[in-house]
């Protein structure tokens, strides 16, 4: 059985946790329960707060998302301690790893299209899952082909502080992820590991959308020699129709003038149980309270949260 991951808790003092949003758009509400998720479990351990800027897929970001971004995360008081992480300034970093990984045999040249890999994609747990169709092609490395990593036989297993034990099958749930697509851009999976141990996270809490990206990201930790973080992922939050709040689905953007009553509905939803009265407080009251009083135990092992359902019945009517 190849099993990777980490249960990591480590004490004040040592802590190092991180955001990484994408500049594609503002920040949304789905966002901000997470970014506020990772924050107050870092302020309670007395840790380190990160911040970095996943800007690689260059044709959907831009400079002034990346300053809004900063703006929306000031004005609800998720402040950051280091100058923020730029994917985009350390490009030779991950070229770097992908040089390793390819001198260690790890990765293979895939010359799939996207219509053949929608149709031979498997079904797996989390979604389509790559068959595997140019693992034994022998391509040699060139401009058209992505790198792909190969996943050895057995599964994935990592602790996870908030789901339990998450437990998948390598091959028909995983399947063999890209580490550099065919186009240049440098895969997300390989961009983030390099990223986790460059900045010394310890602690990574954000979206229980995120979990197949974890089980791909700790075979490159391992693979590259470096720790595993300890992995927390909060639910995510799905419109009336069950879809994920995102910029995709055209998410409303986060209105900093509601800052206030943006933090008590996050900090309902992650069942926090804010006293009516803190929404008549202001951000820095509502955020010394939540800091006071976080616990990531009573957030439920739960992959969506009905947000319209979650508010109605916890919303103060001040708010």
């Amino acid at each position: 059985m190849n099993t990777s991951g980490a249960s990591m808790n480590p004490g004040a003092g040592t802590y190092r946790g991180r955001f990484a949003p994408t500049p594609s758009g503002p920040l949304h509400m789905g966002s901000l329960l997470t970014a506020l998720a990772s924050w107050l479990d870092a302020r309670a351990m007395r840790g380190r707060w990160l911040l970095r800027i996943d800007d690689l897929d260059r044709p959907r970001c831009n400079a002034a998302a990346a300053s809004e971004i900063l703006r929306q995360l000031e004005a609800h008081g998720l402040t950051w301690d280091e100058a923020p992480r730029r994917q985009s300034a350390h490009i030779q970093e991950y070229d770097d790893a992908i040089a390793r990984l390819r001198n260690a045999g790890a990765l293979y040249a895939c010359q799939c299209t996207r219509a053949r890999l929608v149709l031979a994609s498997l079904r797996g747990a989390d979604g389509p899952v790559y068959a595997g169709t140019c693992r034994d092609a022998g391509f040699t490395v060139d401009f058209a082909a992505a790198l792909r990593f190969r996943l050895a036989d057995g599964e994935t297993a990592f602790d996870d502080r908030i789901q339990g034990v998450v437990r998948r099958a390598n091959h028909s749930d995983i399947g063999d992820f890209a580490v550099c697509r065919s186009d240049g851009i440098r895969g997300y999976h390989l961009a983030c590991a390099v990223d986790e141990h460059a900045q010394r996270v310890t602690n990574v809490v954000r979206g229980a959308d995120l979990i197949p990206s974890t089980l791909c990201q700790l075979h490159v930790l391992r693979a590259l020699g470096y720790d595993a973080p300890s992995y927390a992922h909060v639910p995510v939050i799905t419109d009336r129709a069950g879809r994920k709040l995102s910029k995709q689905n055209h998410a409303r953007p986060l209105d900093a003038r509601k800052a206030a009553g943006n933090l008590i509905e996050c900090l309902a939803m992650l069942e926090q149980s804010p006293p009516p009265s803190l929404a008549r407080e202001k951000v820095e009251e509502i955020m010394d309270w939540a800091v006071k009083n976080w616990t990531i135990d009573t957030i439920p092992p739960e992959t969506t949260i009905d947000a319209a359902a979650a508010v109605t019945a916890v919303r103060p009517a001040s708010i």
